[in-house]
């Protein structure tokens, strides 16, 4: 072998495919040759996949040749030949490529017309894909974000609701009138018959449903009616969390909440809800309002007829509430049946009941105010009452959601108004006469056994007479008062000034204009009868039948003032009562007690002198807690004996004193008439054994508040409490106790209440000086403590003590004898100047041939053995007076 290189000979290269004429240049050392033109008419390779392999032949080539394997163009060989060979190589893998590209060019380009715009299956199956992506991931994203809000105001905002005693509805207060009630409250089949009405399936289905809510916009678009299609779960959603905006945000809101609370709350938390805050319309919101509002009744009473209009009302509240609309009866109806042939469908009612039902025709809508007629009235005097006793408190109140059953009974509050409307009201004429216009009326009603309040009367309308004349205490009593001063002196056992006791047939005297007497002397206080009319001397039953004001006025003297304030506040007059003062005047009513408060005390006298404090309210819940309410216990405000004996008394004046027209009630009653200072207010007050009742008519102009004269009122001269208050008491006594037998009075009056006066004329009084116990009010009034205590403790009464006929006495303060009779002595032993040195001054006192002066003195300071008729052993003046 030789030394030299053996030099291998090259390979041959492998000979060029014979180019076809007119395909271009031809293929230079490493370049590429043009790829084949493919022959006309030839087929298209499916999907340009030959092209792809070819071309990708070529490139593996190629990247052969880059390895130096000496094939391909191999970057700059020493061999040309191989270049030469590996870009002939690359050539024809792109030129395969590039034919594969134009078969995919001349493909599409095959795709005329509007196919050319049309995405292919690739890209619609991509574009789902991606759709679907993008809302798996908002809706996770939103799920995430969106959580459950708290309620919207309106949603959870109740009035207060107000309730007669039997249940029924009195009043709401407040501006959303909703009462939320637990499901088990709402009748099974009221439940379902809302089922029937908006969603069959919501036990069932899941929170949202969007098949129905495609059906439901589908059927709204093309005029079908509108619907939502949403779930019970998605309509409760909007009315207790959102607002009820019609918005793309507040609907996927409504959906992503739906969803979550369907999982986190049960289906029947979800109904309650929804029936809670559903609007039934007349501005009733949830089932117990539209209970109320349509059948006056509670959800719980529901029958299923009812339940299923008020489902049916639920699609559209004012086009099917039929006693406004009473065109769309027939639609309404439509409605109806399709709810119940729904329960139906689902088993939840029988044919045989269905086939029996009727439509049952809703109540006539109220007054958009709540609060009118006496509706105001009555939740103002609850108000106050709840306060006053601190059970609720006004912001409390004014959060609304209690439910207040008042002791109202609805009969009864139903005859007051028509009792007032037909003996007084409809006898007005405000347009000929002017005093017409200022007449108003109160009244209130007691049951005197339990202290409930079962009916008021608080004026004429409350949206018109904004003041309560019930509970209003700006007007005088009157002699309504008197009865106060009788109970008072049996329970004290009091006398009078020459110290006979004061019983129903004890005598006084009647003048009118008669100066009220004290211990002391004269008082000053000179009361004027009705009409000034002078009666003389009669007993106290029969001054309480004729309504005498100078002998009630002198009895208040006797019993001593202070004493009958404080038994009328016992009684149940309020102890802060305007001109409730302590002197003799009380007795004739010039305090402004209100008309319950002297209900409240003649039921006192009703109930043998047992005081009951009035009670209103009888049971408040607030959602499922019950408020605790006060006890009421009774006092013993006055003796059985007293309240007995006045109440036999008071019989009188019903049966033949100025009460006549109250025996209207047809039953056993007692009762005491009064008019205020100037016919400014008339009043009736009374009681049968069950049942007391006090009736006010008064004067105010409505304008500016004063306080007017009823002079010539409905064309009488004037009015007082025999007239229309009594008229008023007997026809709403007489229906308030309709069906109830007529009670007769269980009384126990004082022992001795009817025997004889022992002081009439004609009859010895008892001895002056015999004193009988203490007495029971001092200080006020200048009274002495023993009202026994009659004349001196020095000297001997020789003559018999004044008479109750005796004249008035003088008020000159001269000391004067006056000028009764030989024994009567003097009538006023000089009110001014004998109240220092008495008769002694003045010489003869005693008058005419009276020994002991009698009441000539009002208590010398030296004793004035002759005509003082008493020394001031005390320090107080001990002389008695005549009355």
């Amino acid at each position: 072998m030789s030394d030299e290189p053996q030099h291998q000979k090259p390979p041959s290269p492998e000979p060029e495919p014979e180019r076809e004429p007119g395909n271009g240049p031809e293929p230079g050392p490493g370049r590429p040759g043009p790829a084949p033109a493919e022959p006309a008419g030839a087929p298209e390779p499916a999907g340009g996949d030959v092209g792809r392999s070819t071309g990708d032949a070529g490139h593996e080539a190629a990247d052969r040749a880059a390895d130096g394997t000496g094939e391909g163009h191999g970057a700059g060989t020493a061999d040309p030949a191989a270049g030469a060979a590996g870009t002939a190589a690359s050539g024809a893998g792109a030129g395969a490529s590039g034919a594969g590209t134009g078969a995919g060019a001349a493909r599409r380009a095959q795709r005329t017309g509007f196919r050319r715009y049309l995405p292919t299956w690739r890209m619609v199956l991509g574009g789902v894909l991606l759709t679907v992506l993008l809302l798996s991931g908002g809706f996770a994203t939103a799920y995430l974000l969106v959580g459950i809000p708290a309620a919207n105001e309106h949603a959870v905002r109740q009035g207060n609701v107000y309730l007669y005693s039997d249940g029924t509805q009195l009043a709401t207060d407040g501006d959303v009138n909703r009462q939320n009630v637990k499901l088990d409250r709402v009748p099974e089949h009221v439940r379902q018959a809302v089922l029937s009405a908006e969603d069959r399936d919501f036990y069932t289905e899941s929170a949202v449903d969007p098949q129905a809510m495609l059906r439901g916009a589908w059927n709204t678009a093309t005029g079908k009616g509108k619907q939502s299609g949403s779930t019970i779960t998605q309509q409760y959603v909007k009315n207790y969390y959102l607002a009820q905006d019609q918005t793309l945000t507040r609907k996927a809101k409504e959906f992503i909440i739906a969803i979550k609370l369907d999982r986190e709350t049960s289906k029947d938390e979800i109904l309650e809800g929804y029936l809670n805050t559903s609007y039934f319309g007349r501005r009733a919101y949830g089932i117990q309002a539209a209970a109320h509002a349509y059948y006056r009744k509670n959800a719980e009473d529901l029958t299923t007829a009812e339940g299923a209009y008020l489902a049916a009302l639920l699609n559209a509240p004012g086009y099917y509430d039929i006693a406004t609309h009473p065109e769309n009866k027939a639609r309404a109806l439509a409605r109806w049946n399709y709810v119940l042939d729904g329960m139906v469908d689902e088993g939840w009612l029988s044919r045989s009941e269905r086939s029996r039902m009727e439509f049952p025709t809703p109540a006539e809508g109220r007054p958009s105010s709540g609060m009118s007629g006496q509706r105001g009235y009555l939740v103002e005097a609850v108000k106050q009452y709840l306060s006053a006793h601190g059970i609720i408190g006004e912001d409390a109140l004014e959060a609304g959601g209690h439910r207040i059953v008042t002791t109202i009974d609805r009969k009864r509050q139903d005859a007051f108004v028509e009792a007032v409307d037909e003996q007084l009201m409809s006898k007005l004429d405000k347009k000929e006469r002017e005093v017409d216009r200022y007449v108003r009326a109160g009244g209130a009603s007691i049951d005197p056994k339990t202290g409930k309040v079962v009916a008021m009367y608080g004026g004429i309308d409350y949206t018109e007479q904004y003041v309560n004349n019930a509970t209003r205490r700006d007007y005088q009593v009157g002699s309504t008062f008197k009865p106060f001063v009788l109970a008072a002196a049996v329970d004290k056992g009091s006398k009078t000034l020459d110290g006979r006791p004061i019983t129903p047939n004890a005598r006084y005297d009647g003048t009118s204009g008669r100066a009220v007497q004290a211990r002391s002397g004269s008082t000053g206080y000179k009361p004027e009868n009705e009409d000034e009319r002078s009666y003389g001397q009669l007993t106290v039953a029969e001054a309480t039948d004729k309504s005498v004001n100078a002998v009630y006025a002198q009895m208040a003297q006797d019993v001593g003032p202070a004493t009958v304030r404080r038994t009328a506040v016992g009684l149940g007059l309020p102890e802060d009562t305007p001109d409730l003062t302590p002197d003799p005047s009380v007795a004739l009513g010039v305090a402004t007690a209100s008309v319950l408060d002297m209900t409240e005390a003649y039921a006192t006298l009703a109930n043998h002198g047992e005081h009951r404090e009035p009670v209103l309210v009888t049971k408040i819940t607030k959602g499922e807690r019950e408020l605790d309410l006060p006890r009421k216990e009774t006092e013993r405000a006055v003796s059985r004996e007293a309240a007995d004996t006045t109440t036999s008394v008071l019989k009188g004046v019903v049966e033949k004193g100025t009460g006549t027209a109250a025996s209207s009630a047809g039953r056993p009653a007692a009762g005491k008439t009064g008019t205020a200072e100037e016919d400014r207010a008339a009043w009736f007050a009374g009681y049968t054994p069950d049942l007391a009742t006090v009736v006010a008519v008064m004067g105010q102009d409505s304008e500016t508040g004063e306080q007017k004269k009823l002079y010539g009122a409905t064309g009488m001269a004037r009015i007082n409490g025999g007239g229309y208050p009594a008229q008023i008491w007997g026809q709403y006594t007489a229906a308030a106790l309709k069906g109830s037998p007529a009670e007769k009075f269980d009384l126990k009056p004082m022992e001795g209440a009817n025997d004889p006066d022992p002081g009439a004329p004609g009859d010895a009084f008892e001895e002056a000086g015999e004193a009988e116990g203490p007495w029971e009010d001092t200080g006020e009034t200048g009274a002495a403590e023993n009202p026994g205590e009659t004349g001196g403790t020095d000297g001997p009464e020789t003559s018999a003590p004044p008479t109750a006929s005796e004249p008035p006495p003088t008020d000159d303060g001269k000391g004067s004898g006056g000028s009764g009779g030989d024994d009567t002595g003097g009538t006023d032993g000089g009110t001014d100047g004998g109240a220092d040195s008495g008769g002694s001054t003045g010489g003869d006192t005693g008058g005419t041939g009276g020994d002991t002066g009698g009441t000539g003195s009002t208590g010398g300071t030296d004793g004035g053995t002759d005509g003082g008729g008493g020394t001031d052993t005390a320090g107080a003046d001990t002389a008695s007076t005549t009355t």
